[in-house]
């Protein structure tokens, strides 16, 4: 059982000590999320909390772009992994992306994942020139692109959406970065099971959990990738705070724990300490 640190209230200014006393309390990950900017209004609709309530967590946090944290955190330490939850990929230029994802997978020792998500704000789509419309398909030839383009071979990539290659990028890694999808949505399930190598939930309590890791199980079996060990379930259960919490949900399936502390300085570094000493050195 392994256990992820989410940081998520613009914790940058204490990123180097987090990261130290997590990797030394026996976390295995850190985890960040990806906002790129508060568009003044919004059409969209937040799909797991109300959405004004978000618009002002967003406007009022300080959101550090994940690759540059990630190298920042990973400088400072030896063992501990990295990934954004999620980072909304399709509202990216996909090479430009594989070419950061590669190269701090390359100088941190391969300790990164991509943590995937489709954005549900039209906005991150409009104003980046993506068509808020074929989201879908923009992910999926996104997950191909940057997969391909790490293989370290050349590759090329012709859709109705990206035009590119014959081009070889190097350096690359000398394994695969794992990718791990986030989403509730049958569709995002799905996605997860049939091209990614493991899921991210967001907040939720154990009894919708144990549900949607049924469904996942159940798309894994259907698309061919159920036998796989490597295979990494993350979830945030937001009812979970004791030992038999967690060994239930390991129980269900889950690979990785997440769990996120409200404070900030010297007690966040308490904090990660005591959840160290008292529920990740007693599993």
């Amino acid at each position: 059982m392994r256990f992820t640190l989410m940081l998520s209230r613009g914790e940058y200014r204490d990123f180097t000590s987090i990261a130290q006393a997590a990797e030394a309390s026996g976390w295995t990950s850190i985890t960040l999320p990806d906002s790129i900017f508060l568009p003044k209004a919004t059409v969209s609709k937040y799909p797991y909390a109300d959405t004004d309530n978000i618009r002002m967590y967003i406007g009022a946090t300080p959101f550090i772009e994940p690759f540059v944290a990630m190298s920042w955190m990973a400088a400072g330490t030896k063992t501990l992994r990295f990934y954004p939850a999620v980072m909304k990929v399709p509202v990216r230029q996909p090479v430009v992306l594989a070419k950061a994802l590669s190269s701090l997978a390359v100088i941190s020792g391969n300790r990164v994942s991509l943590g995937a998500g489709l954005s549900p704000w039209f906005e991150d789509f409009a104003y980046n020139g993506m068509n808020f419309e074929r989201r879908g398909k923009l992910m999926d030839e996104s997950i191909a692109i940057i997969r391909g383009l790490m293989s370290g071979e050349f590759f090329e990539f012709h859709s109705d959406n990206y035009d590119i290659g014959p081009i070889k990028m190097n350096p690359v890694p000398d394994r695969p970065v794992p990718i791990l999808y986030g989403g509730h949505s049958k569709a995002a399930l799905i996605r997860a099971a049939r091209l990614c190598d493991g899921w991210i939930s967001a907040n939720a309590d154990t009894d919708a959990l144990k549900t949607m890791i049924g469904r996942l199980n159940a798309y894994r079996r259907q698309y061919g990738t159920a036998d796989r060990s490597d295979y990494e379930i993350h979830v945030m259960d937001v009812t979970a705070s004791t030992l038999d919490d967690y060994r239930r949900l390991a129980e269900m399936g889950a690979t990785d724990m997440v769990a996120g502390f409200v404070s900030e300085g010297q007690a966040m570094l308490d904090d990660i300490r005591r959840f160290g000493e008292e529920i990740i050195a007693r599993i």
